[in-house]
């Protein structure tokens, strides 16, 4: 069992880097993935791990781990505390509680905080407790869903508040020092002519509070350049704190009668950097926020309360205490609190916010319901059946959570990059402050071609490329039922060139229809086909039950029942003598029955013969017919260039039957369960990469087998396990859908890289002055950091874009 953990601390590709290798030197702690857009931090507990290890190791690297358990957050209403004595034994009373971690009462709000196990305790226990006490609590608020949108809320306000303080003082600041350049005449008092020390105390006293808003890219980043493991903000932190440091220098030299020191002061390249630096953190966490709404949608979807029939009465309760087998009452209009099946009433339930699917869904008695659901008109009474975490919502949203949280093999390689890009940043940066002082351009200009360097070098795109557009790709997959399990199979979806799909269940419906009645001697149809279904009526057969189904009719008498096993039936219908069955067993030998048998058994349909009185009635035709849009889906498969299979148990008649009705490029028929994986692994030995599509337990082996093993949503828990993709319609349109994401995915993702690197590629040469000396072209630092800020926010925005695939039912082609 993965665990995982929120990691604090990180600001770029580098530190995942650093906190990846720290935790791969922790006792037990086996393949640690960090995902910089959500956050976390994810390993695979080997014997003999040590959580205490691991996050000793990771605070050495200069980062702080915090476990992302499953304990859950509650606030609680409290009635009737008057004085602190009363916080006292309500948080004595709660912390008794077997599984409570923390508890702390406010009596100001009067309000209490609970963070406890679900596993060990419930709310109305904490409720109990604090009645036991002597007070009365109130409607609770379950928090632990909107956990991290408040964490994200709250950091992009930090960065957002660090901004602000920032351009405020940036801009006088920038107006001073860079004015004469622009034409501002400056006051008497700040001419740096004639009050040089003025101009520098000035510039000093605005910097300051710069710098103290911007003392993360210190405290943090100087640190990690001790500990060996620098990241952006030691680029920031060295580049802007040389600038200020000298700034101050030279107000000393200025202070000490040097006042040509007037002229080079750089605390505005040090206060404007962190300035823009800061504001394009605060557009990267503002458009990161953005990744994760797909997750939020889902968990918006369950409502925050249920009616609970108790002693014949509906009452309101908090949806966390809704337990197995409690009955729910759902109205018009209303969410389904959690899964469950009708027991009375009957409705239609909406189910395309969980789906994709825009056809709502018609109940009655029997059915089963999903939490999430919508109840569009009528009222159901649902028993639950699944609650929590077993909801498929809830399981959904762990799906796509996982999925966003693992890495892309794509990732990898950015993350290995980067973790070598800082060091050799720090080296550039080095050799051009030498080469320029022993060319003779003197300190201050070394410096400021140094601190571009430092600036522009930033990498924070470069850890950024991958996971936002994982995240958001991933994020419109679930939006259309379409749920990736991991990076991985995202990324090698769009590779995949050969296809196999199971036949039954997947390619068709899985359920036998009646496709074909054809009577004789220009009989009434609708009336053999109300004979027919009359008399197997009486049959559990699924071939009788597949002609019952077709019939929307009152039906006749039937009498004298009686069925032969593996032949056919026979009884009194209307009171005449009717026989249902095969050819031999109704008795008629006829070259017209015989020719429609031999065109209908080609087209891989089993026939049945039905007789009145010895006579011919009808030959009707059964199959398990292939989904509507299944032809449509391989068209688009075989555009995109990929080969097409089907694999199946049938015979090769049928089988060949159904291939050609859909087109198929290639049959594999008559294929025992067990042989259906290696089908898949003789194509991956010909250097195909293989999907496979199925949805039943004897496709499981299959599915784990290929490079991307597709279940149908519909199918078994065992087939969606074994599977990395999840389809949650029965249609195989979404097969061509899954692809196509993941080609735009990662092509998004290979345009982030190519930006993130074109931005280092073209800017630390020019920061470098290669150009200088041939072109008189130089970066300005300060350009430096708006390049850099731009560069972040740009990667992010292009993954956004995913977000508008068009992957709806009406926009496909």
């Amino acid at each position: 069992m993965k665990r995982e953990y929120i990691v604090k601390g990180m600001s770029c590709a580098a530190c995942v880097r650093a906190v990846e290798r720290a935790a791969a030197k922790a006792k037990g702690a086996g393949d640690p993935v960090v995902n910089l857009a959500t956050e976390k931090l994810i390993i695979d507990p080997l014997e003999g791990f040590d959580e205490n290890d691991l996050i000793g190791r990771v605070k050495d690297a200069g980062y702080e781990l915090e476990r992302a358990s499953g304990a859950r957050d509650i606030a609680l209403q409290i009635e009737g505390m008057s004085c602190a004595s009363c916080v006292v034994a309500i948080e004595k009373s709660i912390e008794k509680l077997e599984g409570v971690e923390s508890v702390s009462v406010n009596l100001t709000t009067e309000r209490a905080s609970v963070k406890y196990d679900p596993g060990k305790t419930r709310i109305q226990d904490i409720k109990n407790a604090i009645e036991k006490a002597g007070y009365r609590a109130g409607t609770s608020t379950n928090s632990s869903n909107d956990e991290d949108r408040l964490k994200r809320e709250s950091t992009i306000k930090a960065y957002k508040r660090r901004f602000l303080i920032s351009a405020v003082f940036a801009i006088p600041l920038f107006v001073i020092s860079m004015g004469h350049m622009i034409g501002v005449k400056l006051p008497a008092f700040l001419d740096p002519h004639m009050n040089p020390l003025n101009f520098a105390l000035v510039q000093l006293l605005l910097t300051v509070p710069i710098v103290f808003a911007g003392k993360d890219f210190y405290t943090k980043g100087l640190a990690a350049l001790f500990k060996k493991a620098p990241n952006m903000d030691t680029l920031v932190g060295l580049g802007t704190g040389a600038a200020f440091l000298y700034g101050v220098f030279a107000t000393f030299q200025i202070a000490a009668g040097n006042h040509a020191y007037a002229a080079d002061l750089y605390f505005e390249t040090a206060g404007v950097i962190i300035a823009l630096v800061s504001l394009g953190k605060y557009f990267e966490n503002l458009s990161k926020g953005m990744t994760s709404e797909a997750i939020r949608k889902l968990m918006n979807l369950t409502p925050k309360t249920a009616m609970l029939k108790r002693d014949g009465q509906y009452v309101e309760i908090p949806l966390e205490e809704v337990e197995k087998g409690d009955i729910l009452l759902v109205k018009a209009g209303m969410s389904v609190p959690v899964d469950g099946s009708v027991i009375s009433g009957s409705s239609t339930v909406d189910q395309s916010m969980l789906t994709g699917e825009s056809i709502p869904v018609d109940v009655k008695e029997g059915s089963k319901v999903t939490g999430g659901t919508v109840n569009i008109n009528g009222i159901i009474e649902i028993k639950t059946t699944e609650v929590g975490s077993d909801t498929v919502l809830s399981r959904i949203i762990k799906l796509v959570e996982d999925a966003q949280a693992t890495k892309a093999p794509i990732a990898r390689m950015a993350d290995i990059v980067s973790g070598y890009f800082v060091p050799l940043v720090l080296v550039v940066a080095a050799i051009v402050f030498i080469t320029w002082l022993l060319i003779g351009y003197g300190f201050v200009f070394s410096m400021s071609m140094t601190i571009a360097v430092l600036v522009i070098a930033c990498p924070c795109a470069l850890g950024l490329a991958t996971p936002t557009a994982i995240m958001v790709g991933t994020g419109r997959g679930a939006e259309t039922g379409i749920l990736f399990k991991n990076g991985e199979a995202l990324e090698t979806a769009h590779r995949v060139d050969a296809i196999i799909f199971d036949k039954t269940g997947t390619v068709t419906s899985g359920r036998p229809e009646l496709t074909d009645i054809t009577t004789s001697g220009g009989s009434d149809s609708e009336y053999a086909l109300k004979l027919v279904a009359s008399i197997a009526s009486r049959s559990s057969h699924p071939l009788d039950r597949a002609i019952v189904k077709a019939y929307d009719g009152e039906l006749l008498e039937v009498s004298e029942f009686s069925a032969i096993p593996g032949k056919g039936i026979r009884a009194l219908v209307d009171g005449k003598d009717m026989r249902l069955g095969s050819r031999s067993f109704v008795g008629i030998s006829d070259p017209f029955v015989e020719e429609q048998s031999k065109i209908l058994s080609e087209q891989g349909k089993t026939v049945i013969v039905a007789s009145i009185n010895g006579e011919l009635l009808a030959i009707l035709a059964i199959a398990d017919v292939v989904k509507d849009s299944s032809r449509e889906a391989i068209s688009r498969l075989k555009t995109s260039g990929i080969k097409t299979y089907m694999v199946t148990g049938d015979n090769e008649r049928t089988a060949r039957a159904i291939a050609g009705q859909i087109g198929l490029d290639e049959v594999i028929a008559e294929v025992m369960p067990q042989d259906k994986a290696e089908k898949v692994m003789e194509l991956k030995r010909r250097g195909f990469t293989v999907a496979m599509v199925g949805d039943g337990i004897n496709d499981s082996p299959a599915l784990a087998a290929a490079d991307v093993g597709i279940a149908i949503g519909s199918g078994t828990d065992i087939a969606i396990e074994a599977a990395d993709i999840v389809l949650m319609k029965d249609d195989l349109i979404d097969v061509a859908n899954a692809l196509s994401l993941s080609r735009i995915t990662i092509r998004n993702i290979k345009q982030n890289l190519f930006w993130a690197f074109f931005y280092n590629t073209v800017g630390i040469p020019i920061a470098a002055g290669v150009f200088f000396l041939a072109l008189g072209l130089r970066l300005n630092p300060m350009i430096a950091g708006a390049a850099m800020a731009f560069s972040s926010v740009s990667v992010v925005t292009n993954a956004l874009r995913l977000k508008r695939i068009p992957l709806k039912k009406e926009e496909r082609t």
